[in-house]
């Protein structure tokens, strides 16, 4: 009835309304009033000509098949102003469906210098957010600098009063289904919450897993009727790749729980369900709903971690699974720092030349590989020595203790 794996998502299935606004550049050049570019800027030259890509396909799911937004090889620093995508079109039409990093990919070769190149008009009302309908268009400044500008707003730029239907929201930074259980409920469980947190004991008329309707009974807790609380799997224990401290255990929310009759033990219902529940998973207080702000950026402080572990175990990490990191808020990371990963080089053994190795003259020692550009990591939760992220570019297959770095 559910699926394991319902925490990792493909874009453009079904994208919750995540208001997650992008904070522009700082320094904003206005439109004149009726909404066309300012004197100063020039028509687009055809840098990149029109997108390659099939119309009905959006920029996110363009990137996908052009490699996911992967960064350059390069680093943000070699580059005193942003690059453009070779393939970059001179305009783009915001679809359903599309994340900023997608058509920030589309625009860019570093995703995440998006806030340099986007300029906004600032008589519209909240011009950080990018709505469905809305055309992006790449032009140039006095100074030859690229620039995306909002030629024209779609529908849901109207006033109010002239909607007749319900519109798309703003389009999110990255897919919300992806990291919805994370952004607010608990994830990271401590050895004192699987201690002592009450549990679900069992389910009622033998069910031996529940999910969405299904009433459970758990003891210990201390609740009035109509009390909201979240359950939460205990997953594999996290330890640091680097030193094998014990940081904690991974919590997999799989549902929410409304207390329908106090006393010990307590009956609850389970609503909101992300996959099974099980007996002996936790019931804890829940969290505030109220989502993250990302801002996409290059991490501001020298970072150089680890991945201690996947969102379901899996063994080859791939595009939009969720890891989590061995560096937080006291390391100087914060939500929508973009890190680069490299895959941790092996070794090879070195049997010499040919004729070597034919008359028993190998050199018979390792020779350590170095590590390699992987993939790309946005992080989107922050604690103080660990940090959730999503993997939103990969080129080769990313493990469980590859390095996070600057990219």
């Amino acid at each position: 009835m559910f699926r394991n794996q319902i925490l990792k998502a493909r874009l453009g299935a079904g994208l919750a309304a995540l208001l997650i606004a992008v904070a522009g550049c700082s320094s904003h050049r206005a439109r004149d009033a009726d909404g066309a570019p300012a004197a100063h800027m020039s028509a687009p030259p055809p840098a990149g000509g029109e997108s390659t890509a099939p119309q009905d396909m959006t920029a996110t799911e363009a990137a996908v098949a052009e490699g996911g937004g992967q960064m350059s090889s390069e680093s943000a620093a070699s580059h005193p102003a942003p690059v453009l995508n070779p393939s970059a079109p001179k305009s783009y039409t915001v679809k359903r469906g599309d994340t900023l990093w997608g058509i920030a990919s589309l625009f860019l070769r570093d995703p995440w210098l998006w806030p340099e190149i986007w300029y906004v008009n600032p008589r519209i009302e909240n011009p950080h957010l990018i709505y469905p309908g809305d055309v992006l268009a790449l032009a140039y400044g006095a100074d030859g600098r690229a620039q995306v500008q909002l030629v024209s707003g779609g529908p849901a730029r109207l006033d109010p009063r002239l909607r007749s239907s319900p519109l798309d929201g703003a389009i999110p930074t990255i897919p919300y289904s992806a990291v919805a259980a994370f952004l607010s409920r608990p994830a990271v469980l401590t050895i004192d919450q699987v201690r002592h947190s009450p549990h679900v004991l069992t389910f009622r008329e033998e069910h031996q897993v529940g999910g969405t309707g299904h009433e459970f009974y758990v003891t210990d807790l201390n609740a009035a009727p109509n009390a909201r609380f979240t359950v939460m799997h205990v997953g594999e224990p996290v330890r640091d790749p680097d030193n094998g401290r014990m940081m904690g255990y991974q919590g997999i929310y799989t549902a929410t729980a409304v207390i329908t009759r106090p006393g010990n033990p307590a009956k609850g219902l389970l609503t909101d369900s992300a996959r099974e529940t099980l007996r002996g998973d936790l019931v804890l207080a829940a969290g505030d709903d109220t989502p993250a702000t990302l801002t996409l950026r290059a991490a501001h402080t020298e970072v150089h971690g680890r991945i201690m572990s996947v969102i379901d175990g899996v063994r080859l990490i791939g595009q939009f699974d969720v890891v989590l990191i061995n560096r937080g808020t006291q390391d100087g990371i914060d939500a929508g720092d973009i890190l680069a990963i490299d895959s941790v080089g092996g070794e090879a053994r070195d049997t010499g030349t040919g004729e070597d190795a034919a008359y028993g003259f190998g050199r018979g020692r390792n020779v350590q590989l170095p590590n390699e550009r992987a993939g790309t990591l946005l992080v989107f939760k922050t604690y103080a020595h660990m940090s959730y992220g999503l993997v939103v570019g990969e080129s080769y297959p990313v493990r469980v203790a590859d390095v996070v770095r600057n990219p």
